[in-house]
């Protein structure tokens, strides 16, 4: 059997689990979970690959919904990668329940491959994209490490191989104050909420001298208990995001000092935590990338390399990619007006349509894969890339 011929052999094998794979989708979908909490879907997601001749074990990494499984034994290893987390009120509106469809597909559709030229297949359950850094704590735990190439889609709304993703933290912050009447006897009272207003100043101003890309949010999660009574704590969330791990450490710098002066100017008492897991930037890989692109392309999808300016938040795949070569590509579920994070991109999640987008998606990566275990040279070419992005 030629090339030609296995991948087409390839892509037949999700056109004959369609309706499988869709009723997978849906009832991810249908049963949001939060980050870490992924208890159904990790268990939906492992037993339709055991079904499938895959090797499964649960609970890697200490994480209990975090799972792998493996078909083949020999190299080199090509990995695909679930998301199967959902976001508070407002279920699969990143579209996860298709990230993890769309990868277990995948992985199913390339043991053909691996059938035919030998080398491996595998699929990790990463929980807790949102925030938590699922992908993040299994990197630092070693889960990646007998990987060759990694590779996950993502919907959205276009058609792009490359996903810029930023570096980021996420930061606590709290203040503590002394509470008074705010009327009869303010002097007798310390205000944290002064502290956490000018903190909030502080880093708008921060914002302008900040570099293009880089990003400062956040929200007050503790604004005191009444009008009438002077704050004794407030609490915060922050995040802070750059294009690289040099300059967010400069930009964490600058932004606990906007802190640091809310306290010393209201004499409020600052403590703060940033939080343990940290998401890299992504370290595109473009000739991984241009593999499947044009096996997209083979199935008549118009699909970009991408703008190596335009930033798309972050991800714990950067975190992957700083280990192997990997592509996040992003391929359209809905029109461009409608917003990632929004309850109409999770009704679009939902449809008909995205599914078979998404299976095409996973139909390009089953594709790309069997390129690679079918041609050495090609292997070498992606990760020669690698190497030099790394030096």
């Amino acid at each position: 059997m030629d090339i030609g011929e296995l991948k087409a052999a390839v892509a037949g094998e999700i056109d004959a689990r369609y309706r499988q794979l869709g009723e997978l989708s849906k009832k991810i979908h249908e049963h949001p979970e939060l980050a870490m909490e992924e208890r159904r879907a990790s268990a939906w997601l492992a037993e339709y690959l055991e079904e499938n001749g895959f090797a499964v074990e649960m609970g890697i990494c200490g994480l209990p919904t975090a799972f792998q499984g493996r078909y083949g034994s020999g190299k080199p290893v090509i990995a695909f990668l679930a998301e199967y987390d959902a976001l508070p009120k407002m279920g699969h509106a990143c579209g996860h329940n298709l990230i993890a469809t769309s990868a277990v597909a995948a992985s199913v559709a390339t043991r053909r491959a691996v059938d035919e030229l030998g080398g491996s297949v595998m699929v990790f359950g990463t929980p807790g994209e949102e925030l938590t850094g699922g992908k993040a704590i299994m990197a630092a735990r070693g889960a990646f490490r007998d990987v060759d190439i990694a590779m996950i889609s993502h919907p959205g709304g276009g058609h792009r191989v490359t996903m810029n993703a930023l570096a980021c933290q996420t930061l606590d912050v709290e203040f503590f104050g002394k509470a008074a009447h705010a009327a009869s006897e303010p002097e007798a009272g310390i205000n944290a909420l002064a502290a956490m207003i000018l903190s909030y100043n502080a880093i708008d101003a921060l914002r302008q001298h900040a570099k293009r890309n880089a990003r400062i949010h956040g929200i007050i999660t503790d604004g005191g208990e009444a009008a009438n009574i002077v704050p004794a704590h407030t609490a915060a969330n922050f995040i802070v995001r750059a294009e690289d791990d040099e300059y967010l450490d400069v930009l964490k710098e600058k932004v606990i000092n906007c802190f640091v002066g809310a306290a010393l100017a209201t004499g409020a008492e600052l403590k703060y935590r940033w939080a343990e897991v940290r998401y890299a930037a992504m370290r595109n890989n473009l000739t991984l990338g241009r593999l499947f692109q044009k096996n997209m392309q083979a199935l008549g999808h118009r699909i970009t390399l991408g703008d190596p300016t335009r930033w798309d938040g972050s991800s714990d795949v950067g975190n992957v990619s700083q280990l192997v070569p990997t592509i996040q590509p992003q391929v359209r579920i809905a029109p461009g007006g409608v917003l990632i994070h929004s309850p109409e991109f999770a009704a679009a999640a939902a449809a008909e349509d995205a599914l078979r987008c998404l299976l095409d998606a996973a139909r390009a990566m089953a594709m790309t894969a069997t390129d690679l275990l079918a041609s050495p040279e090609v292997l070498e070419n992606v990760q020669a890339e690698f190497r030099k992005s790394k030096s």
